[in-house]
């Protein structure tokens, strides 16, 4: 009996003690959600104040930038009318023939398109710095909030999901068929029927042409969620390649910036191509009127023209993919060795958000 006694209150004992602890660890808990709520709030009002700092600041510019311009115009059309004044008051006195000949000789010398062409001059120049500075810090913000902070940051809603997003004004189908080079080529034995991957690619891209065509969006698009999803302008095909030849061609003529490479399947969301050990590709910059080809973060100058077209040949018996201009003829631009064995898939980079670029597979021309 005194056993059976015993027993029992160690289990009222170890009972009690269990509540003691549950009740504790939920006055933690609470503790805890108390903290946080506190510092989640602490958080929102810090962001709020940042931002309207921000909206402050951006107003303030905005309107200092339309007064400034504003300013110059008036002064460029103060200029220009001083000069139509002048010139029509000498017309308008008469004087004997020889000082009216000198008189008019002298100022048409002076006035004679001068005026207008150098306040035109000079005002172009004035806004396009302001218009370049403007769009500079517009790319700025872009490539901080989109790029490397895409993940973190609240999905944009499109203004209207029943529409298409607006990209470009000319449809897929006739940006394939405005004058791309035709040339047939030595690989379209090889040709492989490759199709964009609508869970790889930038929210801010969009797929059309039985996703053969990837364009800038102006908003986020509405694809479903994705793990694999890039962060970065870019966007891979859903076909890989392990073994065999593989040929396949893409439009570049209508992205002032692009790359056009392979890379394998585990390649991160926020690298770029030819920026890994494993993805190569070659790279058209614009803004510097430059082709490179790129591996493992090593950039080779090609010095040759911007291809409207390019050709990719991927040879995977002897670990190489070459790449080819097929402008008007075909020339090839670059052969990397490739150090995988793994599926490569073929990939995609447009160089900024801004403009409404976009790439196309097109089909081989056989020979």
């Amino acid at each position: 009996i005194v056993q059976c006694v015993t027993l029992k209150e160690e289990e009222i004992w170890e009972s009690s003690k269990q509540q003691e602890i549950t009740e504790e660890t939920i006055h933690l808990l609470r503790k805890d959600l108390d903290k946080t709520k506190e510092y989640t709030s602490q958080i929102k009002s810090q962001i709020i104040k940042d931002f309207y700092c921000m909206k402050e600041y951006v107003e303030r510019q905005e309107r200092n930038t339309l007064m400034f311009i504003e300013q110059e115009q008036k002064a460029a059309q103060q200029k220009i009318e001083e000069t139509i004044h002048q010139l029509t008051d000498i017309k308008a006195h008469p004087v004997s023939d020889e000082m009216k000949w000198q008189s008019m000789s002298r100022n048409s010398q002076r006035y004679k398109g001068s005026p207008t062409t150098i306040n035109k001059i000079t005002l172009d120049e004035k806004l396009n710095i302001v218009k370049s500075a403007v769009e500079d810090l517009k790319r700025k913000l872009e490539i901080l909030l989109l790029k490397n902070y895409a993940q973190q940051l609240p999905p944009v809603q499109p203004p209207d999901s029943d529409q298409e997003p607006s990209v470009s004004s000319s449809s897929p189908e006739s940006a394939a068929e405005s004058p791309a080079p035709t040339i047939s080529s030595q690989f379209s034995q090889w040709a492989a029927d490759v199709t964009l991957d609508s869970t790889r690619v930038h929210e801010r891209l969009a797929l059309t042409a039985q996703n053969r065509r990837v364009m800038v969006s102006n908003h986020l698009t509405t694809y479903q969620p994705s793990p694999k999803r890039f962060c970065i302008s870019q966007v891979m095909c859903s076909q890989g390649f392990s073994t065999g030849c593989h040929y396949w061609e893409v439009i570049t003529k209508d992205s002032d910036g692009w790359a056009v490479g392979v890379a394998h399947e585990m390649i991160g969301k926020r690298d770029k191509l030819g920026r890994t050990e494993h993805s190569w590709c070659i790279e058209w910059l614009g803004p510097k009127k430059q082709l490179s080809a790129w591996h493992k973060n090593q950039e080779t100058l090609l010095h040759k023209d911007k291809p409207l077209k390019v050709g990719v040949f991927l040879e995977l018996q002897k670990k190489t993919v070459s790449f080819y201009s097929v402008t008007d003829k075909e020339m090839l631009l670059h052969t990397f060795e490739i150090s995988t064995s793994d599926l490569l898939y073929p990939a995609f980079w447009l160089y900024t958000l801004e403009k409404n670029g976009s790439l196309t597979i097109s089909h081989p021309n056989r020979k």
